[in-house]
């Protein structure tokens, strides 16, 4: 029989692990740079905020420029995602044929494939799309890899909303097209949330994939920023944390606006068909 303090005392020791990550970089944005080199684990005694003034006045405008691209390639990815990937659900989920069957295995392979596999032969297509070291080609590719984690969400989640609902909105007259954005659409709203928020997340922590398509000098976004910032011979250890620190800070507001819808959005079509 398990000791009634032994779950606590685990879950006490996993969160203080995950917490140290957090921990020193929130010390080591208010803290002074000399003192991050000598003792990065201690309290940030006396605050200061002249880690995070120096980032926001920087005169390359490293972290506006970094933090407009990566808002731009995220909102548009994670629109486009959430569109393509829930009408592509639910055709799968509401037909059953060979093709389906097919495009569901082509579906399933690429979430098996890691992206760094395909990023060469991608950027091969991006350059003669004259594509590569734009936005535009940034977007397509994370469209082109993130549909598939979308489109298994939605299907999983369609299958719980009864059929019925469809066919009386059919027999009233509604076109496919109305009956999907009037009907289904706004039913999914739990898994939209879910979908959203790990897509958006991904993107916006993507690191490799905007290094290399963006090129080393045509743009930047908030990851990629961050290794900019670091020198070859020397770094400014408090830019570093300022900037990891306003990073995170939009992913977590809408981490934040969303998170009442993630966990029944992932587990709204664990048990249908």
């Amino acid at each position: 029989m398990t000791r009634p303090w032994v779950r606590p005392a685990v879950a006490i020791l996993v969160s203080a692990i995950f917490f140290v990550p957090l921990y020193l970089v929130l010390a080591n944005v208010f803290k002074r740079g000399d003192l991050i080199s000598s003792d990065p684990a201690s309290p940030p005694w006396p605050p200061t905020l002249d880690n995070i003034t120096a980032v926001v006045s920087r005169p390359d405008q490293l972290f506006w420029v970094s933090l407009t691209n990566s808002i731009v390639v995220t909102v548009l990815s994670v629109a486009v995602l959430t569109v393509l990937s829930a009408m592509l659900g639910h055709y799968l989920a509401r037909t059953r044929n060979r093709w389906t069957r097919a495009l569901t295995l082509v579906l399933l392979s690429g979430l098996m494939i890691p992206p760094q596999v395909i990023l060469i032969p991608i950027s091969d297509v991006l350059q003669i799309a004259n594509l590569m070291t734009t936005l535009q080609g940034l977007v397509l590719f994370n469209v082109g890899y993130y549909v598939p984690f979308g489109v298994f969400v939605f299907s999983g989640f369609i299958r719980g909303v009864p059929l019925e609902l469809e066919e009386a909105a059919i027999l009233d007259g509604a076109r496919r097209g109305q009956v999907f954005w009037r009907i289904v659409f706004p039913l999914l709203r739990p898994a939209t949330a879910s979908v959203m928020i790990f897509l958006g997340v991904w993107i916006w922590n993507d690191f490799i994939d905007p290094l290399i398509i963006l090129g080393p000098s045509q743009g930047t976004t908030v990851t990629t920023g961050i290794y900019r910032s670091i020198g070859q011979y020397q770094a400014d250890f408090g830019s570093v944390f300022a900037l990891m620190f306003l990073a995170t800070l939009p992913v977590l507001i809408f981490y934040l606006f969303l998170q009442k819808h993630f966990v029944k959005g992932l587990t709204g079509g664990a048990t249908k068909g």
